[in-house]
């Protein structure tokens, strides 16, 4: 983790999300490489194993209100898996016309839904069906597989260097918000709007600025120590996809249609989206308080 987090202090100083294609076509390479390994090695152990593992229920749980934790801890985990929404307009602020931004993103979330949501559903059925009761939260780095081994060493690297990609790619628009309001407040600080020049050997010339090295690193010091103290893969991802699902994903863009579109209140349309939008918002309140529960337990359970 004090790698991982030494790592992302250097790979932070990339300047913004216009810097960042390299970065991404990588994460997006190693991320369909892992993806179809544990789907691969998933499907082969389900063969090698002549029938399905597991129940139709899941996981059994002591008592049914440890089950209802589970189930909840799971909603928390499948809100996580889907919501761009915070790097969306980053994304799209890259794109060059025509075609107009907005359709290009429009085509290329559809493609993306569907992809993920195909290797959502292998790498967690077949694994499911391949483990059982006994699956780890995490098909690969949760060791449900041991051979081959310099395939599973392999699809791992793959996973940390998409893990590298990823946090810079979720974390430049907040660098951009914490940087612009800085930058809005203090006009005449040197600290927060000087730029200077640095040389090393072998390296370009690049710029640097006080404000950026220092909220940047100080930003993924805070990460690194928050993932030591809590270092529970499932129940992490259940709590930061319960908060981000309601308010990015469902709240926001559903209000904004409301207001692009003139939608009337008590209209069917209108009816019906208020009814969605609280269905999600109970959602991430019980994947919320299901993944609370368990990063509780499994600290001091």
């Amino acid at each position: 983790m004090l790698l991982f987090g030494g790592v992302q202090v250097v790979m932070s100083q990339i300047p913004d999300f216009h810097n960042m294609e390299w970065l991404s076509v990588v994460a997006a390479i190693m991320s369909f490489t892992y993806s179809f390994i544990g789907f691969g090695l998933g499907f082969a152990q389900v063969i090698e194993n002549g029938r399905i593992q597991g129940s139709i229920t899941g996981v059994p749980a002591d008592s049914v209100a440890d089950k209802l934790w589970l189930v909840f801890q799971a909603l928390g985990d499948i809100a996580f898996a889907y919501p761009y929404s915070i790097i969306l307009l980053e994304i799209q602020d890259t794109l060059k016309s025509p075609p107009p931004e907005n359709k290009t993103m429009k085509t290329a979330s559809m493609i993306a839904i569907f992809v993920t949501t195909f290797f959502y559903l292998c790498c967690g059925c077949f694994g499911y069906a391949a483990f059982g009761n006994n699956t780890p939260g995490n098909l690969l780095t949760g060791f449900g597989f041991y051979e081959p081994y310099w395939l599973i060493d392999f699809a791992n690297a793959c996973i940390v260097l998409h893990l590298v990609g990823g946090y810079q790619i979720f974390s430049q628009p907040v660098f951009a918000f914490v940087e612009r309001w800085f930058t809005n407040k203090f006009p005449s600080s040197g600290f927060v709007n000087n730029f200077y020049t640095i040389k090393l050997p072998l390296l370009p010339s690049f710029q640097m600025n006080p404000l950026k090295i220092c909220f940047r690193t100080a930003y993924v010091a805070s990460t690194t120590v928050i993932a030591m103290i809590f270092p529970y893969f499932n129940q992490v991802l259940g709590v930061l996809g319960a908060l981000n699902f309601w308010p990015l994903a469902i709240y926001f863009p559903v209000e904004m249609y409301f207001v692009q579109k003139k939608i009337q209140p008590w209209t069917r349309k209108w009816v019906v989206l208020r009814s969605f939008s609280f269905f999600c918002l109970l959602v991430s309140i019980v994947g919320l308080i299901g993944s609370i529960e368990g990063l509780i337990s499994a600290k001091f359970g």
